[in-house]
């Protein structure tokens, strides 16, 4: 019988501590998340009663505008979803600037920005190769659910655990999706934060392309 060499046992031995390592992360992973599991519930169930309060105000307030004869006036939303629908073919400097400041380098990619007057300068200046509008809860959880990633160290990692969250920005007071969800629709005090975390959203084409991307939007088009 032929004597397995040292180089062999040695890369045995290390890839049985590899394993032995990984398992015992593992282990603990599970144990953690079986004890906060029940805490990201508690706070998911909290934003989802805390967002049908706001819907049901606004019910509320619009009924009553109603019976008195007025008209009720929301106020402006806090966030804006804007996205990138044009290539890099003829952009002049500035436009081109302005668009990877707000980290819209790519076709088809979606970030979150706050609805204010310095943003709204920039949007209207870029207005052709983007359209942009206010996202509701069901859209912007979507997106992060399905196709959120993160900034961790530099890197573009899925959401596809709510450790990835609480590893960043657990020291603002936001350990789960559902913390991340809600920060961005009610533009929290981490908004700021939570947003530079959330990596651009790569999105898809609309089935059989976008209708007509030189025309603005108030001209049945696309853009603004």
């Amino acid at each position: 019988q032929r004597e397995v060499p040292a180089s062999h046992k040695l890369k045995q031995q290390r890839d049985q501590k590899l394993a032995k390592e990984l398992a015992d992360c593992r282990a603990k992973r599970k144990t953690e998340a079986t004890s906060l599991k029940s805490q990201w519930l508690e706070r998911g169930q909290k934003h989802f009663e805390a967002h049908q309060a706001r819907q049901q105000a606004f019910i509320t307030k619009t009924r009553e505008a109603k019976n008195n004869g007025q008209v009720y006036v929301p106020a402006e939303p806090k966030v804006l979803l804007v996205v990138r629908i044009k290539g890099i073919n003829a952009i002049p400097p500035k436009p081109k600037k302005i668009l990877s400041l707000l980290r819209l380098r790519q076709i088809n990619n979606a970030v979150f920005v706050k609805n204010n007057k310095a943003i709204m300068n920039m949007l209207v200046k870029i207005e052709p190769w983007i359209t942009y509008g206010e996202a509701n809860r069901k859209t912007v959880s979507d997106m992060i659910y399905k196709r959120g990633c993160g900034k961790v160290n530099g890197s573009r990692v899925p959401l596809n655990s709510n450790f990835v969250v609480s590893e960043v920005l657990g020291k603002y007071g936001i350990i789960c999706v559902e913390d991340l969800i809600n920060e961005i629709v009610t533009c929290g005090p981490s908004f700021k934060e939570a947003n530079n975390f959330l990596w651009p959203v790569k999105l898809t084409t609309p089935n059989r392309g976008f209708k007509v991307k030189r025309r603005s939007y108030l001209n049945h088009g696309v853009f603004g």
